[in-house]
């Protein structure tokens, strides 16, 4: 029997449905090319943003042909299923199963239970299934793996779902973290990103280890080159995960640190636990501690309550801190959020007018940063061939920046200096380097 899996959404969702890959082909399930070659199709979803719940029913409203005519089980996981619940059948009639986050290391009971024809739901909040039996032979070329060390949130930002659908937090135990990247590392693993909805909370109710203790450990490790983690709530983050970069060498000179708002006022509408100011003086220490740190964020325009005023404030902090990317949002109800009862809300044509300025501001920041990389030699780890052109391969330096090259396949896994000719939009344009420069990290 054959299946596909389809994802929205994050990281966090991209890694479950490694999980459920790797379940159901050591399960005896064979993985289809597409949903037409399929038996199975298990849809794993994200309800974070309005938008990818809108994607979510438009996708399944094409899949459900392809129930009704060729007989396929249909399956939904991930974070829709556990918001709707038993809910999700008298929307979606046409499904034969749905697992929460929590409940998709049952993914092969649900299978079995549709093709015996009887329906298999399953949205329990504390189960909770580590991911040590993912093998990535099959995933980024063998390069990359994601590692899970903690699920759930427990800060209840106004705006926000996750608790709600990944519930409280729940920290792996660090030996576990641990014997699963050394098993990685075995497996010809360069580089992990270690997975959570607010990882700098890891461990914070236990006596296990720190946050910032386990990246040393991590760092200890033979074999591992780079290390990654997503995400951060500025207001844990600690001095000494500070210190952690500039510090420990295969940490990456990267951080992503959503800001959210420049606004005190909105960011106290958001429940956020931070000021404009002190979010700004974070990114100093990170930058006096690791002065080529490239840091990313996220920023919902748009929120109930955003003044012209507020607005301006977002853009202020924007052209202040000059990030090298931002994901932007215009804000979307949610359900079940407090959020969603706060008044003044923003006309929609205003939130995407804002939106769309932010884009622009920040497209050109983040070129000018890009074009600053011109001319220099970078470290790049080659993870595949490149979208563009299949005469050329792509990889990641340590800033995470994407850098595009000539070279051969048998690179991929390996580090090598780039010399980078152009700064593009998105990405670098690279070759490599005729004579030994010193590195640009």
């Amino acid at each position: 029997m054959k299946f596909y899996i389809e994802t929205f959404g994050c990281q966090m969702n991209e890694h479950d449905s490694e999980k459920m890959d790797h379940l159901l082909q050591t399960g005896g399930f064979e993985l289809a090319k597409d949903t037409i070659d399929a038996d199975v199709i298990i849809v794993n979803t994200c309800c974070v943003r309005e938008k990818a719940e809108q994607k979510f029913y438009s996708y399944m409203g094409r899949l459900k042909d392809l129930k009704i005519k060729q007989g396929k089980i249909l399956g939904i996981t991930g974070c829709i299923a556990q918001l709707e619940k038993e809910g999700i059948k008298k929307r979606l009639p046409f499904i034969d199963f749905s697992l929460g986050p929590s409940s998709i290391h049952k993914i092969t009971e649900a299978i079995e239970h549709a093709v015996r024809k009887t329906d298999f739901l399953d949205f329990s909040e504390n189960g909770y299934h580590p991911s040590a039996f993912v093998t990535p032979e099959n995933k980024n070329n063998g390069v990359k793996a994601f590692v899970t060390i903690m699920k759930g949130c427990n800060n209840f930002c106004s705006y926000c779902v996750v608790p709600y659908v990944r519930g409280r937090e729940v920290s792996r135990e660090s030996s576990d973290i641990l014997n699963e990247i050394k098993g990685l590392v075995k497996k010809g693993i360069k580089e992990v990103i270690l997975l959570g909805q607010n990882v700098n909370s890891y461990n914070k109710a236990n006596n296990d280890m720190s946050f910032p203790e386990l990246l040393e450990t991590i760092n200890g490790i033979d074999r591992i080159e780079r290390i990654r983690f997503v995400t951060s709530h500025p207001k844990d983050l600690s001095i000494k995960l500070i210190h952690c970069f500039g510090r420990l060498d295969k940490l990456c000179e990267q951080i992503h640190l959503p800001f959210q708002a420049g606004s005190d006022r909105v960011l106290g509408l958001m429940n956020r636990g931070y000021t404009a100011d002190e979010y700004i003086d974070k990114i100093a220490q990170l930058r006096n501690c690791c002065d080529d740190i490239a840091i990313t964020t996220d920023c919902i325009v748009g929120f109930p309550g955003e003044d012209k005023e507020a607005f301006d404030k977002t853009m202020e902090l924007i052209q202040h801190v000059k990030f090298d990317g931002i994901f932007s949002f215009a804000y979307s109800t949610r359900r079940h959020t407090a959020a969603s009862a706060l008044p003044e809300e923003v006309p929609k044509e205003v939130a995407l007018e804002r939106l769309r300025h932010l884009q622009e501001v920040q497209k050109a920041i983040t070129l000018k940063k890009n074009r600053s990389i011109e001319g220099k030699i970078v470290e790049v780890l080659v993870e595949g061939t490149s979208k563009n052109s299949e005469e050329e391969i792509t990889g990641r330096t340590r800033t995470n920046k994407i850098v595009n090259f000539k070279g051969k396949r048998d690179m991929v896994g390996r580090i090598t200096d780039v010399h980078i000719v152009k700064g593009c939009a998105n990405s670098l344009k690279g070759e490599k380097p005729k004579i030994k420069e010193a590195r640009y990290a």
